[in-house]
């Protein structure tokens, strides 16, 4: 049994730590107070039926702490997963929080590996080992859906680890063997190239939001049903019938810093796709808000803030720039959202009651259609054609 320490209780650093800790000793560390004692008691901080499930019936070697020296002091690994939000300014990840965890370790646990799983420019790892004169730094990403963390975890598509040595393989077996899918594939590759390989990764799953959504765009503009000309796409092999609802745009924590981070790797290199796969977001979400006002509405609801169905993240959810430029034109609008215990969102009422939401709006503006919304059809806008994020 290994001693790992998790850094970070977000969706990465919580659902690694809750597999890790189904057959070694795991700490998590954050900074958060109230979301390290929501794990103490064996309650999810976010919203995973999977994590709920483990954390409230599973035997789990799981302690929790916000003090880094209690945290690290004689961990074998370090699991970095807190945030690395894309900094526009800067023009890349803020990447501090990663570095403080490592300069942490480097004190407390110096003979420990530091695997970073949060996402990073290319070619930071490296950097930062040459910066600080230390070896036990090793880059491997994490692919997992917001809402199906765990899941994604016990059942990874692939483990990437950005090593090619027999330390490498150590890290992969460990991911392997605490993951219900022994026969996962495992690439040992270099740092640079596995960070490459995350964000190119995400750049291509934003890519293809976007081809769906300009389908969608060009089928609305020319009255053109979306779905029959989807569906005949889709039929081909090559394309598959998958990752394919439109949408008011890519959103989330990862997609948009993601293809933005990688964009600006390529300030140096020629090209026109990936800035294209930026744009294609904004011009997206433009097209939504001019069709929400063509229909001349008095009070737009904006019906869940949330990225897609079945997460609890609000984090640049894309009808949250429809909403800023139906704003901007001076429409009033209001939020249903059950998860935001607040009374405003960004200087519109919250509404709590989804009753009086409905009768207030003219216009009821969601991403993904549901039951709760059926009495009020007439109301509805909305782009989703298969009625769930497939």
């Amino acid at each position: 049994m290994k001693r790992i320490t998790v850094a970070g209780a977000g969706y990465v650093g919580l659902s690694n730590a809750v597999m890790l800790a189904r057959q070694h000793a795991v700490t998590i560390l954050d900074i958060d107070a109230a979301r390290i004692e929501a794990i103490r008691q064996r309650t999810s901080p976010i919203s995973d039926p999977d994590i709920e499930r483990q954390l409230r019936d599973e035997s789990l070697h799981l302690a929790t702490s916000t003090d880094p020296g209690q945290a690290l002091a004689g961990a074998d690994f370090v699991f970095i997963a807190t945030p690395t939000n894309y900094d526009p300014h800067s023009n890349q990840f803020d990447t501090e929080s990663v570095q403080s965890v490592v300069r942490a370790a480097m004190t407390l646990c110096p003979e420990a590996l530091i695997v970073i799983k949060s996402t990073v420019p290319v070619g930071f790892t490296e950097a930062l080992k040459t910066e600080l004169g230390f070896a036990n730094l090793v880059f491997s990403p994490e692919f997992l859906r917001e809402g199906s963390a765990l899941h994604d975890s016990l059942h990874p598509s692939r483990i990437v680890v950005g090593e090619r040595s027999p330390r490498g393989r150590e890290l992969a077996d460990l991911l392997l063997a605490a993951s219900l899918r022994p026969d996962a594939p495992v690439l040992l590759t270099g740092n640079t190239e596995a960070e490459a390989i995350k964000l190119f990764a995400n750049t291509y799953l934003a890519m293809r939001v976007a081809f769906f959504n300009e389908l969608d765009t060009y089928a609305a503009v020319n009255k053109l049903d979306a779905r029959q000309i989807i569906e005949g796409v889709c039929l081909d092999p090559r394309i598959g019938d998958h990752y394919n609802n439109p949408s008011f745009g890519y959103g989330g924590y990862c997609l948009p810093k993601d293809t933005r981070q990688l964009l600006a790797n390529y300030d140096r290199v020629p090209q026109t796709l990936i800035r294209a796969i930026v744009d294609a977001n904004t011009t997206r979400k433009d097209f939504i808000a001019d069709d929400i006002l063509r229909l001349n509405p008095r009070v737009v609801g904006i019906h869940r803030l949330v990225m897609k169905s079945g997460s609890d993240n609000f984090r640049s959810s894309s009808v949250q720039g429809v909403m800023k430029r139906l704003k901007a034109k001076g429409v009033e609008v209001i939020v249903y959202e059950p998860l935001l215990h607040a009374s405003t969102f960004f200087n519109s009422e919250v509404i709590d009651d989804l009753d009086a939401f409905k009768r207030l709006a003219d216009v009821i503006v969601t991403n993904r259609q549901t039951a709760d919304l059926a009495d009020v059809a007439e109301k509805i806008y909305s782009r989703d054609l298969f009625g769930a994020d497939r």
